[in-house]
């Protein structure tokens, strides 16, 4: 009786051992269902970001939803795609009421991509507590959720602009990388872009040592909704990155290629988006290719 007593006890261990553990992965997810959402929007410390323009805004958003459309977090979109600076940012998170350990939630129309190249940001700048809403504003209307077309007033915050490199990957950093057997660069761009069959920009092929994983490899169409592939498939699609290994992302201007930074920071790995990704590099004949 005593043994079956101590089997019984290890079984129990070990069952609430995998319980906790999967409560722990599930609080570490990086997204948020709109159910989730919905039951939260009365959370006063809670701000939910809108990275739609402030034309879609005005047309109606989720209810307490702060507009920050995902074309301000760029110096000059049309030039490249360089992230807005210091200054800049500063002053557009105080106005939001923003901190580093504010919790903050990001939707675009349910592409991801937009809401992706957000929350890169807002981790470059140092925000801590960063979800994505699965599958954006379009299924949140769809579900006729709680939606305004009232403009919310924040409280200013005292916010200091502060940078995370280990999350902005530069030119010099990007070159490092593909130097170094520790680091694995990662091209989000369409397969046609990374061989070098079509290109953005003047030069063709890719970042020398890229492997390709195109951005649209992360996502999923479920009845016309978009959304993050379950974890165990982003797991399959990146099997063959090391977890130790530090990853630095590209793309054209460092749009898309924030949807392979969003999946891997939400596994778990050290990564970082380069900014001006092939439009500087592709650019630049000082910088070496390959198709």
């Amino acid at each position: 009786m005593k043994k079956i007593t101590i089997t019984s006890g290890i079984f129990l261990f070990f069952l609430l051992s995998d319980f906790v553990l999967s409560v722990a992965i599930a609080e570490e997810s990086l997204r948020i269902s709109p159910e989730q959402l919905k039951h939260q929007l009365s959370d006063k410390n809670l701000i939910i970001l809108d990275a739609r323009s402030s034309d879609a805004y005005l047309t109606g958003h989720i209810e307490n939803a702060l507009s920050f459309p995902v074309n301000l977090t760029y110096k000059n979109k049309n030039l490249n795609g360089k992230i807005s600076q210091p200054a800049v940012i500063q002053q557009y998170f105080r106005s939001l009421g923003i901190t580093v350990n504010s919790q903050v939630v990001v939707y675009d129309n349910g592409d991801i991509a937009d809401a992706a190249r957000l929350f890169w940001v807002l981790e470059v700048y140092g925000i801590k507590q960063i979800k994505i809403l699965d599958h954006g504003y379009d299924d949140w209307q769809k579900k006729s959720y709680p939606m305004s077309i009232k403009q919310a007033k924040p409280t200013p915050s005292q916010y200091i602009a502060t940078l995370n490199h280990m999350r902005l990957a530069s030119k010099f950093t990007t070159q490092l990388a593909t130097r170094n057997a520790n680091q694995i660069v990662i091209d989000a761009r369409n397969f046609s872009d990374y061989i070098g069959k079509t290109s953005t920009d003047k030069r063709f092929g890719h970042i020398p040592s890229a492997i390709h994983i195109a951005a649209s490899h992360n996502l999923a169409v479920t009845e016309g909704i978009t959304s993050l592939r379950p974890l165990k498939e982003l797991e399959q699609l990146y099997q063959r990155i090391p977890k130790d290994r530090k990853v630095v992302i590209y793309c054209a201007i460092g749009r898309v290629s924030s949807t392979n930074y969003l999946a891997l920071r939400e596994l778990g790995y050290d990564v970082s988006n380069y900014d001006a990704s092939w439009n500087e590099w592709g650019n630049d004949d000082k910088l070496p290719i390959e198709k």
